[in-house]
């Protein structure tokens, strides 16, 4: 059963209540370790630590029960009796009683008086910890998710409402708390959950399931939800049938733990919605691993990572305190999911032991560099220079946007830009499927919405939300002046299409005309509402009622003059580039666990998660670390085989790695605890190698060079010649593949000239002036480091 029963022979005599704790020196040999999170970073009414014991010259241990004896605990000044259990790796003891602020926590002999102490500050469950001041107002969804009404916690007029069981509106809630509850459910024969009948009985569609220690159990799962941090968070673990509520047992628990991150994109004010796929995740249940998920991971409610990282470790905290230490705990998660393992190994090492990122990118910040490219040459493809039949041309694209571009997937709206005189190709690059609609999402403040926020309080409290990933971080960004959320986007001095200008796939006119008109952004506080197609319909396109802009031109600064005069450029600000940095929203290759990037192969069908991700990663490990070995990349086939429905490409039947990567991650983090002296990548097991495989999960080829000739200029290796990577807007401007340079270094027009910048290309003196029109400024010098990047 779950250790959490009083071992009464471990608890000593307690001192005389309300006696003073001595103030003699603590005693060397003793020390308290807080098990459950940071000592600064406890949230809630309890903590989990543990005792040390240092016996020369032995290292510091736990403190053995013949120790424990003769020991009690004190807290802010008075005697306690705490809950000590039996851990999975020693004695744990659970402390409750915390206050909120500043709490001592001592550890006393019955004869000797104090042996050691800790300073611990409780923070409330609702939070924050560190992230700054919570965003509001923000909009609950336990309501349509859990069936749940939030507890009112406000007197003001501002919130959501809260209901009684008849209907009728009880109050308001601002931080959208509900009490923790449990369910019980079971795996049924058709792969299904279904709740677990309260008479007993057994139900005939139950399935048993084999554990990692080989022993076959009845597939019951122990699910709890509640609110930390003000999202839902879920704990699922494996049961008996006979457990009660909050006396779940842990003896079917292998000790692992999974962090189930999730992806998505979005702008905060939410509280989210719970993916029980995600929660509930069948295939590392089944095998004895606790899984713990949060809406607050989860980055289709927002992308502030601080704000998620600080989730996590509370998420992880609470389960601990209620669990136990885990043997370890492990990540996995796609897209959003796989860049808060990047982050969150960076920015909180002590979070995870080790991560499956699928479908990864380093991190979201440094995407909206070359995203933001996306509907700026597309514009400039379909519209500014529309009499350019080379833009009719799908491939032609690439050279401009970098991403993959073919002919099996039609823009659909290609008929649309016809009628109305726009230039048009018969396929599409990946900017229109994949990133279409992103630029508005991060920088149009009027562009946005949250699950039920028509349901807030007071009437039109929602109108003045500025729906921008600035303002959902305007905390780690700042404000400017005016009070506008500083930004990050620049593309000063890019020369867009440089490389295709050097390998002579367009002509100088070309190149000129592109970077004199392509234009930039303008600032969040002078965009206009987005037109169709991410608002209206078609009918009203062609009544005239709404313009017709898939590329959000509205927003974009142009030339007034058709190119005579430049089109402005966007200036990121450098306090918000420098904040990104420093406050670690930009993965920056400090990878402090093992991880298995893994991927199906999805550039034929253009879609977002484009391959080139996991070695822009693998770069800025190489850049921050010298090597690269706490991570390895493994590719999946899944390429389509019929491609008569673009809209329903030939199925196939993709074969899943991530349960072969959990097995493999399993051995190289049990050599990491067996072998603590060496390195990450000193204990990389046999299996955690570079690999790519076929659709059906069939090796094609594993080893240190099957990469090879995509980092390094060696001859291809196995996998690089099965699975092509295609590039961004700002590598074929010239920039490197780790694509984290906001700002780039500015260099004169003249040293570009003379440097080798161009190749081969000459230009005339009357070119030469036009190059210093455009730039007036200088053109980007990608040798140098970002202009935002912290020094050291």
């Amino acid at each position: 059963m779950l250790p959490r029963l009083l071992l009464h022979p471990l608890i000593i005599l307690l001192a005389v209540i309300g006696l003073a704790a001595a103030s003699h020196a603590a005693n060397p040999h003793y020390d308290i370790r807080v098990l459950s999170s940071a000592p600064d970073q406890v949230s809630g009414d309890d903590v989990l630590v543990q005792i040390l014991f240092k016996d020369r010259p032995v290292k510091s241990r736990p403190a053995t029960r013949s120790r424990l004896r003769h020991l009690e605990f004190w807290l802010n000044g008075q005697p306690i009796k705490p809950e000590i259990r039996a851990g999975r790796k020693g004695h744990e003891v659970l402390v409750t009683g915390l206050r909120e602020g500043e709490n001592r926590l001592e550890l006393h002999h019955r004869r000797q008086g104090p042996l050691a102490s800790v300073s611990l500050t409780v923070h409330p469950t609702t939070g924050p910890i560190f992230s700054g001041p919570q965003q509001y107002p923000f909009v609950c969804t336990v309501t349509t998710e859990l069936g749940k009404q939030p507890l009112v916690d406000t007197d003001g007029n501002a919130g959501f409402p809260v209901l009684d069981e008849s209907g009728a509106q009880i109050g308001l809630s601002r931080d959208c708390s509900i009490e923790s509850y449990v369910s019980f459910i079971y795996r049924t024969t058709d792969d299904e959950w279904k709740s677990l009948p309260e008479d007993g009985v057994r139900p005939d569609d139950m399935v048993r399931t084999t554990l990692t220690d080989g022993r076959t159990v009845d597939f019951i799962v122990r699910q709890e939800r509640g609110t930390i941090n003000r999202f839902i968070y879920s704990f699922a673990t494996l049961a008996e049938a006979v457990d009660a509520p909050w006396e779940a047992s842990t003896d079917n628990w292998n000790g692992r733990l999974l962090f189930h991150f999730q992806g998505g994109v979005g702008i905060g004010h939410s509280q989210g919605d719970i993916s029980n796929s995600r929660a509930l995740q069948p295939d590392t249940l089944k095998k004895g691993y606790a899984v713990i998920y949060s809406t607050g991971t989860r980055t289709s409610p927002h992308y502030n990572l601080q704000v998620g990282g600080e989730t996590a470790l509370m998420v992880k905290e609470h389960f601990v305190k209620r669990f136990g230490v885990p043997d370890y705990t492990v990540a996995i998660g796609g897209s959003g999911g796989g860049i808060q393992q990047y982050v969150y190994s960076q920015n909180h090492p002590n979070l995870l032991d080790g991560g499956v990122p699928q479908y990864s990118y380093p991190d979201m910040v440094t995407q909206t560099i070359h995203v933001g490219d996306c509907e700026l040459l597309e514009y400039y493809m379909d519209a500014t220079d529309r009499d350019n039949t080379k833009w009719q041309t799908t491939a032609n694209r690439s050279l401009l946007v970098g991403l993959n571009a073919n002919d099996n997937y039609p823009d659909p709206f290609a008929r649309a830009k016809t009628m109305l005189g726009y230039s048009t190709a018969p396929g599409m690059t990946e900017c229109i499927p994949a990133w279409r609609g992103l630029t508005p999402l991060v920088m149009n403040p009027l562009y946005g919405r949250a699950d039920n926020q028509e349901l807030m309080q007071p009437a039109g409290i929602m109108d003045e939300v500025r729906w921008t990933h600035y303002s959902d971080a305007k905390n780690i960004y700042g404000v400017d002046e005016n009070g506008e959320p500083r930004t990050l986007f620049d593309n000063v001095g890019v020369q867009y299409g440089l490389d295709a200008l050097v390998e002579g796939n367009i002509t100088k006119a070309e190149f000129l005309k592109l970077n004199a008109q392509v234009g930039g952004w303008k600032q969040p506080s002078e965009m206009v509402q987005e037109g169709f197609p991410f608002l209206g319909i078609e009918e009203q396109v062609l009544a005239g009622e709404i313009r017709f802009d898939p590329w959000s031109s509205a927003n974009m600064n142009l030339s007034p003059d058709d190119g005579t005069t430049p089109a402005p450029r966007t200036e990121g600000d450098l306090q918000a580039i420098r904040a990104a940095y420093t406050s670690g929203l930009v993965f920056d290759g400090q990878l402090k666990m093992p991880v298995i990037d893994w991927r199906h192969y999805l550039e034929e069908v253009l879609d977002m998660h484009n391959s080139h991700q996991s070695f822009s990663a693998r770069q800025r490990i190489i850049n921050r670390m010298g090597d690269a070995g706490n991570q390895v990349i493994w590719f999946t086939d899944a390429r389509p085989t019929d491609y008569s429905d673009p809209d329903e490409p030939e199925p196939r039947e993709e074969y899943n790695q991530t349960w072969m990567a959990l097995e493999v991650l399993h051995d190289w983090i049990m050599n990491i605890q067996d072998n603590p002296d060496l390195s990450i990548a000193e204990n990389r097991p046999a299996e955690a190698v570079d690999a790519c495989y076929n659709t059906d999960g069939s090796l094609i080829d594993a080893g240190e060079d099957v990469w090879n000739g995509i980092l390094d200029s060696n001859a291809e290796g196995a996998c690089t010649r099965q699975f092509e990577t295609y590039t961004t807007s700002r590598m074929e401007a010239g920039g490197p593949i780790e694509g984290s340079v906001f700002k780039c270094a500015l260099k004169p027009v003249e040293a570009a000239l003379s440097d080798g910048t161009y190749g081969n290309t000459t230009f005339t003196g009357e070119e030469v002036d036009r190059l210093q029109e455009i730039f007036p400024s200088g053109v980007c010098n990608f040798n140098e480091p970002d202009q935002g990047r912290p020094a050291g």
